[in-house]
């Protein structure tokens, strides 16, 4: 009988540490988001506790791993922000939007990770992005279980482009998903809706080609979408 007791409880510990460590991703469309301003931050108000802003996510940038920044970018230094619907860029979609700046400092470049399950019919990672300084802006990172996915284009949205990588090979694994914007001046990106799909990612085609244009059309409009104001000034 005692035997039995140990067995069912060994079954059950078990059970929960699995329920624990198998926990799906969340927040991956950055709506759960509530500003809450950190008045011991000499950038109060735009510093904002980063637990509320991004919940489940982990932030890297100059003022992490306490506060992000809110509807404002740092000048010189990395930093992650989340910008609302009166901020400027505008959102991509929804009511909020991360922005990594990758700037100078950190070596590593802005980043926001978190550790969860990848779905077990998960054949894609997709997320929709936009360097804000189109055509100058740098590389955007992605990466799973420290491995880099690299992505491509697969369509366009009114302010946004749609990116899709291969993540099959990590279907019903706990992994780290990473999303980083390199150490670089000018790189800036924004991005939102990130989703795990059953879908592979389509072959490149025509749309690459599309790209280009788009780029050219990009370089035309990015002085209107760059003009807002960085209120953070930070030598990196």
């Amino acid at each position: 009988m005692k035997l039995l007791r140990i067995a069912v409880f060994v079954a059950i510990s078990f059970a929960l540490l699995r329920s624990v460590s198998g926990q799906g991703f969340v927040n991956l469309d950055f709506e759960d988001a509530v500003i809450t301003p950190d008045p011991s931050s000499p950038y109060y108000p735009n510093a904002v506790y980063s637990n509320d802003a991004i919940p489940g996510w982990t932030a890297v940038g100059f003022l992490s791993p306490n506060d992000i920044l809110y509807n404002s970018a740092s000048l010189g230094t990395t930093s992650v922000s989340i910008f609302g619907v009166n901020g400027t860029p505008p959102v991509l979609d929804g009511a909020f939007s991360i922005y990594l700046y990758g700037g100078g400092g950190i070596a590593a470049g802005a980043s926001i990770s978190q550790t969860g399950l990848v779905p077990a019919n998960a054949a894609s990672i997709r997320f929709i992005a936009e360097s804000v300084v189109l055509p100058f802006g740098g590389s955007l990172l992605v990466s799973l279980g420290g491995q880099n996915i690299p992505f491509s284009a697969i369509s366009t949205g009114p302010n946004y482009t749609v990116y899709g990588g291969n993540v099959s090979a990590f279907a019903n694994q706990s992994e780290q998903l990473t999303f980083t914007a390199p150490n670089g001046n000018n790189n800036f990106w924004e991005i939102d809706d990130i989703q795990f799909s059953p879908s592979a990612v389509p072959e490149p085609s025509e749309f690459a080609l599309g790209a280009i244009g788009s780029l050219l059309f990009g370089f035309h409009c990015w002085v209107k979408r760059f003009s807002f104001t960085f209120v953070v000034r930070q030598n990196g």
